[in-house]
């Protein structure tokens, strides 16, 4: 466990099908889903991880039934109050990625309250990704920088990678080194498309209600034993990138 992510990203899925395994309404599953995302959480922040990101409501999760919709927003909202102070407690800040103003008013008032509250802890960054789409968050950059070329402070040839960086939603922060995905599904999904270009990938078949501290740790486990090459040969390759030197 020496090889510890800087950056940990996390889609949670399987939150349904647990339920329908058990016989049980889905929201269920998102209940206890919110407990898994306790333990996590407070896992990552022991364990020296400094960013955590979680996909907690994509922007196509919108066309789910209404009913659903409604209850995720319920749980979001119950987090957020109940878990201040455990937030406070462990130095914890909270960002928010995602087109946030497609959330209900009293979500957004949580949120921002959250925010402000939590802004000058520094042991771990929580990014709560909400209504979010990669597409739509690299569409979004795209117009920004369009709009200061029209306003002409800035050419065409002035645009680079690193400027479009700056205008997505996660510019603040570096970019994921481990992503793991619950429940055996093996796709991106829509999540952070840019971010995610060196980035290791973690599949596990476990659904996220049964994503324990146990298998954090396995995930993290297989990420110290890759070597990350970013383009290079192996040869090429720092030591502080290798297994034996570390992954960071």
């Amino acid at each position: 466990m020496k090889h510890i992510p800087r950056h940990l990203a996390i889609i949670m899925d399987g939150n349904g099908r647990w339920a329908q395994q058990r016989h049980l309404p889905r929201i269920v599953g998102h209940q206890k889903g919110v407990e898994a995302v306790r333990q996590i959480v407070e896992e990552c922040s022991s364990l020296g991880v400094k960013y955590l990101t979680l996909y907690a409501f994509s922007s196509e999760n919108w066309g789910r039934p209404t009913d659903e919709v409604s209850a995720l927003m319920g749980l979001l909202s119950s987090y957020l109050k109940s878990e201040l102070k455990t937030l406070l407690s462990n130095k914890i800040r909270l960002n928010v990625i995602g087109e946030t103003e497609k959330l209900p008013d009293n979500i957004r008032k949580t949120l921002a309250d959250t925010v402000v509250k939590t802004d000058e802890n520094n042991t771990m960054t929580l990014s709560l990704a909400l209504s979010y789409g990669a597409r739509n968050e690299i569409t979004r950059a795209c117009q920004l920088v369009a709009a200061k070329v029209e306003q002409g402070e800035m050419g065409s040839a002035d645009i680079s990678e690193e400027l479009i960086a700056a205008n997505l939603d996660s510019s603040e922060i570096p970019d994921p080194d481990l992503l793991i995905r619950t429940s055996g599904e093996m796709r991106i999904s829509n999540f952070l498309l840019w971010q995610l270009a060196y980035t290791e990938l973690y599949f596990t078949e476990v659904f996220w209600p049964d994503f324990s501290s146990e298998e954090l740790h396995k995930a993290i486990d297989v990420f110290s034993h890759r070597q990350r090459r970013f383009g290079l040969t192996a040869e090429q390759v720092p030591r502080e990138n290798t297994p034996e030197g570390g992954a960071h």
